[in-house]
């Protein structure tokens, strides 16, 4: 069957919005197989034509991995009618086919993966799976070791019982502490209920990493980048473990 021309040329270079590939196209700066192509719509097999953008050939990959730095205020979806969602800081890719690995909270922060790899996607939040996320929570009030430690150990929440996870105080002021918190499960608002039971509160959050792979330091808020090869198998190292 194929695909639109424009659509996979917004795919294969997701800086570019859609009209911006629909005017390349119509210019003559697209070929397909060597030859020039000026009708957005042509259908082309990825997988069997060569595309190549100003005499620039795309190596075309069918699941691709973006990594977004999320921002506060921006929800964890592929579409939303009110709000802005994560989707809308990556121009070019179809709302269709990526979503977000899991759900960030709209005032959290970090790591969060995007992608139209159901399979990765489904390994990495299985619970049976024990995927490690860490997040740096700044709460309110000053926390200590042995607080960590009942983090660590497992806390009843009531509905259920959190698994063994890694807790440890980054940074304690007079106010507030900074925690670092790895657990292997995903459950609703999970991090700032466990801190909640420990007596403190959540004042931000962020994700730093998932995984065997962490967010790159030099990433702003906002921001993202597509996995390599190496990433990709980097963030299946726990699934092996």
């Amino acid at each position: 069957m194929g695909m639109r021309l424009d659509r996979l040329l917004s795919e294969l270079s997701p800086k570019m919005s859609r009209k911006q590939c629909r005017d390349a196209i119509r210019a003559g700066r697209v070929s397909v197989d060597g030859a020039a192509v000026r009708d957005p719509e042509r259908k082309t097999d990825p997988e069997a034509e060569t595309v190549a953008l100003d005499g620039i050939a795309f190596s075309y990959a069918r699941f691709r991995y973006f990594l977004l730095n999320k921002p506060a205020g921006v929800l964890s979806a592929s579409r939303d009618k009110k709000q802005k969602t994560v989707l809308d800081l990556i121009p070019g890719i179809d709302p269709e086919k990526y979503f977000p690995v899991g759900r960030l909270d709209i005032d959290t922060e970090g790591f969060l993966l995007i992608t139209n790899d159901g399979a990765l996607a489904h390994e990495l939040l299985s619970p049976k799976k024990h995927v490690p996320k860490t997040y740096h929570a700044v709460c309110r009030g000053v926390l200590t070791e042995e607080d960590c430690a009942k983090l660590s150990a497992g806390i009843d929440l009531g509905d259920f019982v959190t698994a063994p996870a890694k807790a440890g105080i980054l940074r304690k002021g007079d106010t507030e502490t900074v925690l670092f918190l790895t657990i292997t499960e995903g459950k609703f608002h999970q991090v700032k209920r466990m801190v909640q039971a420990v007596g403190s509160e959540v004042t931000a959050l962020r994700r730093v990493s998932m995984g065997g792979l962490s967010l790159p330091d030099d990433l702003p808020a906002g921001h993202y980048t597509e996995l390599t090869t190496a990433e990709i198998a980097r963030i299946r190292i726990s699934e092996e473990n």
